[in-house]
């Protein structure tokens, strides 16, 4: 880990205990200590063990997408994929770091450079596939309620809901209009060096065309292996369903018996779409914002909503970037093959 990233990682830190010191300005502590001592620390263990499952599952994934040929990527392995993701997702803005370090956990592993490239670009398409029906669904479930608490917020959701849908467009061109795409692209990036000048022109366009003929390439081994794309899709969506329950889990620590699973799944699917927009790591002030906002309705003490907003963060934010830097300083096992085991 880099002088610059470990800067960051404490900036990052910095910043989260600021704005929990903010929010807890007007709190008396024994209000505090009294909702910690109320606090069913079993509940709170169910919620650390689903965001812990939710790694698991997306370790298998990338297990699934490497096994080839006989060739088999240890647990230990792959697990440090994912967890390197969310440490560098969680220290770059709008998450750039986390797809570069998940290609270098997987090349440490003894995965050749060209097929952790095809590796992890199978396991984005699946993931924006999925990502983008859970917001489908929520946003049909409960939008209207969001809206009317988040008020000009909301737009946020739609803007989001927008890119991803422009994203999985794009993809699905590439894939069934791959000259079309092409041309397309081509027209934009001329009308971008209308302004940026015939050199930046000339870069973007050798730069885009690269990503396209790979992900065409790529492509074509993903209508090949549709039986791993369909194993890979339902991991992916019990992982995300995983992942949007912690605050459910959370609530139960401090005694709210009365919020529904499915309330929870969309308001904090609404939080993670709000959040993919800032451009600050993280999200940092936007997710705290917008938990607080979704989530006062069900919590009745000030303090109980403070806290809960802060134990939320530590597991789907700190802990992973905890995890995330003890993994990258762990030698990763090497990717095994049928033959070698043989010989």
């Amino acid at each position: 880990m880099s002088r610059k990233n470990k800067l960051a990682a404490l900036a990052m830190v910095l910043l989260g205990v600021s704005i929990f010191l903010f929010e807890m300005r007007h709190l008396h502590f024994h209000q505090v200590v009294k909702t910690l001592l109320h606090l069913n620390l079993w509940w709170l263990l169910v919620a650390t063990l689903v965001m812990l499952a939710s790694w698991v599952i997306e370790t298998w994934v990338v297990q699934i997408f490497v096994q080839h040929d006989g060739e088999h990527l240890p647990f230990q392995a792959a697990l440090r994929v994912p967890l390197v993701e969310q440490l560098f997702n969680n220290i770059t803005p709008f998450a750039s770091g986390g797809q570069p370090a998940q290609l270098i956990a997987l090349m440490q592993a003894g995965v050749e450079g060209g097929r952790a490239s095809s590796v992890l670009l199978m396991k984005f398409v699946v993931y924006q596939f999925m990502v983008l029906l859970n917001f489908i669904l929520t946003i049909a479930i409960g939008f209207r309620q969001v809206a009317g608490r988040l008020g000009p917020l909301a737009w946020f959701i739609v803007f989001g809901f927008v890119i991803h849908v422009v994203v999985i467009c794009g993809l699905l061109l590439v894939m069934y209009h791959y000259r079309f795409t092409k041309q397309l692209v081509a027209w934009a990036v001329k009308v971008y060096g209308r302004f940026a000048g015939p050199v930046r022109q000339a870069a973007l366009q050798t730069k885009m065309n690269e990503k396209i003929d790979s992900f065409y390439a790529e492509s074509l081994h993903l209508k090949q292996e549709k039986t791993k794309v369909l194993r890979a899709a339902a991991l992916t969506l019990a992982q995300l369903l995983l992942y949007y329950s912690v605050p459910y889990f959370v609530l139960r620590s401090f005694g709210v018996n009365h919020v529904s699973l499915v309330e929870v799944i969309v308001l904090h699917v609404m939080i993670v779409m709000i959040v993919s927009l800032f451009p600050i790591p993280g999200g940092t002030g936007g997710a705290e914002y917008s938990f607080k906002t979704l989530f006062a309705t069900y919590v009745p003490w000030p303090s109980q909503l403070v806290l809960a907003m802060l134990l939320w963060r530590l597991l789907t934010y700190y802990l992973g970037m905890a995890l995330g830097a003890v993994a990258l300083s762990v030698v990763p096992q090497r990717m095994t093959s049928q033959r070698r085991r043989q010989k």
